[in-house]
């Protein structure tokens, strides 16, 4: 479904708009964002940005595609990602330029194009924080304004005390299906705060356990007298040897006890039960407490993301 499309001069560029694209489309959509990682060294585009890119029209999600001439057709050299589903913020936008095809203008003609698609209301991440997305957020009169630290810490001779848990609290992990909706209400209860976590839906968490990764017997599940309070959700990113902390919440009221601290531990224990070498997490900057609690642990910022926004 097109929304929008445009020709801009003797660059030949082309820009189509859509909110929901066919599967070659999108395809090649994901192929631009892997092929500029490679070149990046992380993706332009995070996980949520990619799984939307599958499966049909979502909810206030747009996107945008920069095409050039070829000689086999038109090809596809940007790709951008525009949400509009948070009552309060600006939408939020993603966007890479396939590594072939920068220096030519595509980065400033996509930027301004999301500017445009958003009202000129735009927040923008730039996923490690790359001097050329920096560039492009000034030339495009963005500011700074949300620093996500990536964290890490080796996993080999892992040396943590014993998980204590509060009283009346119990681990188990994770059955699909069963769970889904009570986990998905303490999703939202710990991250109220936090719009991109605590909005996850029913689509969200089934795209997730539909990935190659997901592995219930990573993801605990604190309980008390039945009631679900707290999680610890892991990721293992295989091909480089990575553990995640992928989401950690505790149900308000059920903070301070030393809950986070033992789910933590829990799930830094099974992840190096699967013989990997590193542990990684996202945490804001500006969480303080957060960012204290994971370097006592051990965890030191290896990149960071950076999110930047429009003043009007």
């Amino acid at each position: 479904m097109t929304d929008a499309a445009q020709e801009t001069g003797r660059t030949g560029r082309r820009i189509q708009v859509a909110a929901e694209l066919a599967p070659d489309v999108a395809a090649a959509a994901l192929a631009l964002i892997e092929q500029a990682a490679r070149t990046d060294g992380q993706p332009a585009v995070s996980e949520q940005g990619r799984l939307q890119l599958r499966g049909g029209a979502r909810v206030g999600v747009r996107h945008v595609l920069v095409y050039v001439p070829a000689e086999d057709g038109d090809e596809l050299v940007g790709y951008g990602q525009l949400e509009d589903t948070d009552p309060v913020e600006a939408p939020a936008a993603e966007l890479v330029v396939h590594p072939a095809h920068r220096g030519r203008g595509h980065g400033r003609a996509l930027g301004g194009e999301l500017m445009e698609q958003s009202g000129r209301r735009l927040r923008v991440w730039a996923h490690g924080g790359h001097p050329s997305a920096r560039h492009l957020a000034q030339t495009l009169g963005l500011t700074m304004f949300r620093e996500l630290r990536q964290m890490r810490r080796p996993l080999t001779h892992l040396d943590l005390p014993e998980p204590r848990l509060p009283e009346g609290v119990t681990i188990r992990t994770f059955q699909p299906g069963a769970d889904d909706a009570a986990w998905l209400a303490v999703n939202a209860e710990a991250f109220a705060h936090h719009p991109e976590q605590g909005s996850l839906t029913q689509r969200d968490l089934d795209d997730r356990k539909a990935e190659s990764w997901f592995d219930p017997k990573g993801f605990f599940l604190a309980e008390r007298d039945g009631r679900l309070v707290g999680f610890h959700w892991t990721k293992v990113h295989a091909d480089e040897g990575l553990g995640e902390v992928y989401v950690l919440g505790v149900r308000p009221g059920a903070q301070g006890g030393g809950l986070g601290k033992a789910l933590t531990s829990i799930g830094l224990r099974h992840l190096a039960a699967q013989g990997l070498p590193t542990a990684m997490l996202y945490v804001d900057a500006d969480n303080t407490a957060a960012v204290t609690v994971y370097e006592r642990l051990g965890f030191l910022t290896h990149e960071t993301d950076l999110m930047y926004r429009s003043e009007t």
